[in-house]
């Protein structure tokens, strides 16, 4: 069971919305190719100053459109691409997936889930008052972050909106997504 891709987006800049494209091409062991945050080690800013040579586990940011119809119903007009991410699907849980699950991207692409972003303050100087919206909480009050998810590409390959997103679990018990 899967989805589709609602939209692709990549910024060859350090920007935090990326423009949509018509096809984005993903690189394996890489990322987007031509966007800021491909790499084989870490690319995001603040980590850079940790360890420039930590392996990047966030190669493609990925959200799910959903999201987007639930900020607008609390006010907010978000649109694809603009809180960053390099995918955007459309009936696919994403928050709920296993770390280590690969996801099929059109004809070839494969991404490899290992966590969730990191919802930052870049959130709330985009819109304000955002990032409460995104980081929600559940019934136990822990924070339950709802900014999307990472990958790594395993298998490159070419994709657009309107692709198909294909689902593989990995083997083992269900790990859920921590902060990457």
């Amino acid at each position: 069971m899967g989805g589709k891709i609602a939209a692709v987006s990549s910024n060859g800049t350090y920007s935090f919305t990326k423009p949509n494209r018509e096809s984005i091409t993903l690189l394996a062991g890489f990322g987007v190719e031509g966007d800021v945050h491909g790499g084989a080690t870490v690319k995001h800013r603040f980590r850079m100053r940790k360890d420039p040579s930590q392996p990047n586990l966030r190669q493609v940011h990925l959200m799910h459109a959903e999201l987007f119809e639930e900020l607008r119903a609390a006010g907010f007009e978000v649109g694809a691409g603009e809180l960053g991410e390099n995918v955007t699907t459309r009936g696919v849980d994403l928050l709920g997936l296993s770390v280590g699950t690969r996801l099929h991207l059109g004809d070839v692409a494969v991404v490899e889930v290992t966590g969730l972003r990191n919802p930052c303050a870049q959130i709330d100087r985009f819109r304000k008052g955002l990032l409460k919206e995104v980081v929600g909480r559940d019934a136990d009050g822990s924070p339950r972050f709802r900014s999307g998810i990472m990958g790594v590409v395993a298998v490159g390959g070419l994709v657009r909106p309107g692709d198909p997103v294909e689902i593989e679990p990995p083997a083992g018990p269900h790990r859920p997504l921590d902060i990457v």
